[in-house]
């Protein structure tokens, strides 16, 4: 159990069977009375966001979270299948759910699955990535009147800029958390 006390930005609770995460926290003991938190919880399943404030003597308790390594196997309509490593059991996780990391999942991808109570509820990607041009304008030598970049879709159909020497069929390391290119990957 965890107590008024404990809680800090990023601290994740319980609340009516929900899972929580603490998006915003702030200390106030008012001339009388007893010491309030007031925090914005934003829920870790629906992703709602809300204000609420505690008492001090108010306990939580923690959320059933766990987190576990599974490999992407392959979509299917708006669902996508994962597979724990180790157990071999299949997981599925709607395009909601995976919210932006779908522009980034090939597959054989192995990625970190956030668990509630035993249903996913998040996934954490790798920090890079390597993807395959798809579809990318030729660079003309010479063609500075156009800027320092141009378009590029991957083969997940993620479309970034990227620098005018890229061409079709090259790999890229992507940033996933900015969904930025990083460099040529070689072969």
């Amino acid at each position: 159990m965890l107590e008024s006390g404990d809680l800090k930005k990023g601290a994740k609770i319980e609340i009516d069977g929900e899972p929580y995460i603490l998006v915003q926290f702030e200390f106030v003991k008012p001339g009388k009375g007893q010491a309030l938190y007031k925090c914005k919880l934003k829920n870790m399943v629906t992703g709602v966001q809300f204000d609420r404030t505690f008492r001090s003597s108010e306990k939580f308790k923690q959320p059933d979270l766990e987190e576990q390594e599974m490999e992407y196997l392959y979509a299917d309509g708006d669902k996508f299948c994962f597979m724990n490593m180790t157990t071999y059991v299949q997981e599925f996780m709607t395009e909601e759910q995976l919210g932006d990391a779908k522009d980034f999942l090939k597959e054989n991808t192995v990625c970190n699955i956030l668990l509630f109570e035993g249903q996913p509820i998040g996934i954490s990607l790798p920090i890079f990535i390597n993807l395959k041009v798809e579809k990318t304008d030729p660079w003309v030598k010479g063609d500075t009147a156009s800027g320092d970049s141009k378009p590029a879709t991957l083969e997940t159909g993620y479309v970034l800029q990227v620098p005018p020497f890229i061409e079709k069929g090259e790999l890229l390391k992507i940033d996933t958390r900015t969904g930025a290119y990083v460099e040529r990957v070689k072969d």
